[in-house]
């Protein structure tokens, strides 16, 4: 099973442990059966042996309950780092997985890995110990029925062998629908974060709220509801026949084992004995089932979308950041001087090339010059964010190459490329604080100056690294995603659409004052934008229409080329 597959994966040692203490539970557990057996059945013929029985007994009793603790406190203590782990490792993943994948598996789905299924996962593998002191509860209770009568027990073995094949089949329909309703979860969290980021429009409009809880959250809610019951409905089935065979197992015991293979009472009395003992088992075993298949489910939706490591203990092992072409980057150190980059008949394509929405960037030839202010226009549509994706490597190209100062940014070196850039994207995400970057000292100081300059001092102020508040307006939210990549301080700056949510005092402070100063620090910039009454501050004004660069202005002058 890929639980147990999981749980070896994460700490081999530790797992044999508990499975060795479990099977120690296990047989302490069947002696415990097989002692009191004895002093009922065959009873203590002195007082020497009533102790003994006594003593077999006390000691039964402090192995099961000794190795069982084991076992619970081994997997807690082992569970805590491995679920730790593996959040961790997963948000790795996540981390190190292509930008162009995560949008096609979209965030829901993600979200829903990582919140539903590790909770999932880590609840089926907390119930491996008892699953094994279970198991070898009652393969030492049937080994003790073989000892005590073997054809009895024989009949009894191919008994359950037929009511586990109906058993299986049963859980395999139930297994099904559990499939449904993950499936189902993942709509569900796609129409929360319509709930979530879309709470304006809705409160806005009565009728847009009616039918995206008619059309979204119903819809979704009863689909996993009722899918929820059909399992439910199947598991409860499998438990009934499942109780309904050990009842009529025991009842062939009582009244048909004295007449296919007559037994003394005493041998009956033992059978009888050991099946009842053997009920709690059983019952153990069938309520774990759903767990196990839901913990399966899960496992395998984390494989479907590339987020199972293979190692989810160890570091996560970080994408090499040296290329290994000796024409490559080299180095993560970056240059004196923002460098050379330059792409080479570089094509991109969205969508399949059957797809309506196919789309296809290039092919692009395009050199940004160490100190350049480059600004990128076009209509909606264009390519003008893709662009920017693949030229801050977040998009690998499909074809073309891309060089940094004559070097090749390779598969392996697209890490140490992505750390040339400072973004702020139009679609901006901003964090709370300065995250690896250090505020105090001199630091403090810098963000200090930004927080002036960019007329956010009277309503951000800092707390070590920790800013005040994000809760501001949009226009002021992208000036501090700028003060951000002011204090990142890399040698290329990629600006898209950053004047659009500007007053048009603070956007003339922008094109006029913060630029320059950018382009005077012989930082490269690429500005994304549509204000055309201040292209003319620009080195170059590349165009670009449905992917392709139509023209390119140096200096005011039309080349229609680029360089």
């Amino acid at each position: 099973m890929k639980v147990f597959w999981v749980l070896f994966r994460a700490n081999g040692r530790k797992a044999v442990a508990v499975m060795l203490l479990g099977l120690l539970s296990g047989v302490a557990s069947t002696a415990l059966i097989a002692v009191a057996s004895k002093a009922v059945l065959v009873g203590p013929s002195g007082n020497y042996t009533r102790w003994m029985l006594a003593l077999a007994f006390m000691a039964a009793v402090l192995v099961k309950v000794g190795a069982s603790l084991a076992s619970d406190l081994t997997l807690g203590r082992s569970m805590q780092g491995v679920i730790l782990q593996m959040c961790r490792s997963l948000c790795w993943k996540v981390s190190a997985t292509p930008l162009r994948k995560l949008e096609e598996i979209g965030g829901p789905r993600v979200m829903a890995c990582l919140t539903d299924d590790i909770a999932v996962l880590s609840d089926a593998i907390q119930k491996i110990p008892s699953l094994v002191v279970d198991l070898m509860m009652l393969t030492g209770c049937t080994i003790y029925l073989a000892w005590i009568s073997p054809i009895p027990a024989l009949i009894l073995v191919v008994l359950v062998v037929m009511m586990t094949m109906v058993y299986r089949f049963l859980m395999r329909r139930a297994g099904q629908a559990i499939k449904k309703v993950r499936n189902s979860r993942d709509t569900l969290f796609s129409n929360f974060r319509s709930l979530v980021e879309g709470i304006k429009e809705i409160k806005l409009h009565d009728g847009r709220r009616d039918a995206f809880f008619a059309e979204d959250i119903d819809r979704t809610t009863n689909e996993l509801r009722q899918q929820n019951i059909v399992a439910m409905n199947r598991y409860a089935v499998a438990d009934g026949w499942c109780q309904s065979m050990f009842y009529a197992l025991l009842g062939a015991v009582l009244f048909l084992m004295p007449v296919v293979h007559p037994a003394d009472t005493r041998t009956l009395t033992a059978y009888v004995l050991v099946a009842l003992y053997m009920m709690g088992p059983v019952l153990s075993l069938i309520g774990s089932i759903p767990l196990f298949s839901r913990g399966h489910v899960a496992v395998e939706k984390l494989e479907q979308l590339g987020l199972l490591l293979t190692d989810i203990t160890g570091e996560p092992t970080q994408q090499p950041a040296l290329a290994q072409a000796p024409d490559s980057i080299a180095t993560l150190v970056f240059p004196s001087a923002p460098p050379l980059v330059e792409f080479r008949n570089v094509t991109f394509q969205h969508g399949s090339a059957d797809s309506e929405n196919r789309f296809i960037l290039g092919p692009i030839d395009l050199t940004l010059n160490p100190g350049e202010l480059i600004f990128i226009i076009g209509g909606n549509g264009s390519g003008k964010s893709t662009l920017a994706k693949i030229l801050t490597g977040l998009y690998s190209p499909d074809s073309g190459e891309i060089r940094v100062d004559g070097s090749l940014v390779t598969s392996q070196s697209e890490g140490a490329y992505r750390q040339l850039y400072s973004a702020v994207f139009s679609d901006f995400f901003l964090f709370d604080r300065l995250l690896g970057l250090n505020g105090s000292g001199e630091r403090a100081e810098r963000v200090q100056g930004y927080l002036e300059s960019l007329g956010l001092a009277g309503v951000v102020k800092m707390h070590g690294n920790s800013f005040s508040s994000t809760s501001l307006s949009q226009g002021q939210r992208r000036r501090l995603a700028l003060l951000v990549s002011y204090m990142e301080d890399r040698p290329i700056y990629v600006l898209d659409e950053w004047a659009a949510d500007q007053d048009p005092e603070f956007r003339k402070i922008f094109y006029l004052e913060l630029l320059p100063e950018l382009k005077a620090k012989g930082k490269t910039v690429v500005l994304i934008t549509h204000d055309d009454r201040y292209f003319n501050l620009g080195d170059r004004v590349i165009k670009l229409d449905y992917g392709k660069v139509v023209e390119t202005t140096r200096h005011g002058a039309l080349t229609g080329a680029l360089r």
